[in-house]
């Protein structure tokens, strides 16, 4: 099986535990940032019955890392980064064995942010902007980046079906999001790139914290309501 974008290794250790024990288990993550490995291959080095191996490289690359079909792929929290889903999504279905599956969540899509809570999206990103204005004079440009296009579940599975899969499931999951998880998310380089673009990420990331904790101080927050999209599908 194959984590993609696995990062820190959060997610394959989740599934080292789930298949330790099994000496025909192999798992191979992928991810760009050799700072991420290094952290990933730390976290997994406990488990030494297992055959994994941790490859820097392109998500779209996976075709070319991967000779071996497999049974599983999975791409945890990153998809929305993506330029070209189409290119990974094939890359996924020409890795996988007939029968095996592809899994992927997000909590940034079209659709994530339910209605009640745009107002503290508001406030949130006005203050920011007030604060990056007032304590550096800057102002970020107005162009999206990648990670700010966002798709709709519909558009997901469409993106899905051109590949050659068959849905199995797809479910919006609601969950609250505190302030501790928000400050955690504020500081991931794409994030903070994506709310603030062409500015830079310690300035981002301050501006993004400082401002989000005048947010839930005004507003009386315990958290927040996000929807997580979580799609599984097969390769018939």
């Amino acid at each position: 099986m194959v984590d993609l974008a696995c990062g820190t290794g959060t997610v394959s250790e989740l599934i080292a535990e789930r298949i330790e024990g099994s000496c025909l288990s192999r798992m191979v993550g992928v991810d760009l940032s050799a700072e991420a490995l290094c952290e990933a291959g730390r976290r997994l080095k406990r488990f030494t019955n297992q055959a994994i191996q941790l490859v820097q490289a392109r998500v779209e690359e996976l075709s070319d890392l991967v000779r071996q079909q497999v049974d599983a792929v999975f791409l945890c929290n990153a998809i929305h980064y993506l330029q070209n889903k189409r290119e990974v999504l094939a890359a996924a279905y020409r890795v996988l064995r007939t029968g095996g599956r592809f899994a992927f969540n997000t909590t940034f899509f079209e659709g994530a942010q339910p209605p009640e809570t745009l107002a503290f999206y508001r406030r949130w990103m006005l203050k920011a902007l007030r604060t990056l204005k007032e304590r550096y004079g800057e102002s970020p440009n107005r162009d999206k980046v990648e990670a700010r296009q966002q798709l709709t579940p519909e558009e997901y599975r469409a993106l899905l079906q051109e590949a050659g899969f068959e849905i199995v499931s797809q479910e919006l999951l609601p969950v609250v999001i505190p302030e501790e998880g928000w400050l955690a998310i504020s500081g991931f380089a794409d994030f903070a790139s994506g709310a603030l673009p062409g500015i830079s990420l310690d300035r981002a990331v301050e501006t993004l914290r400082s401002a989000l904790r005048q947010t839930f101080a005004e507003l009386k927050l315990d958290g927040v309501r996000r929807n997580w999209l979580s799609v599984v599908a097969v390769r018939a």
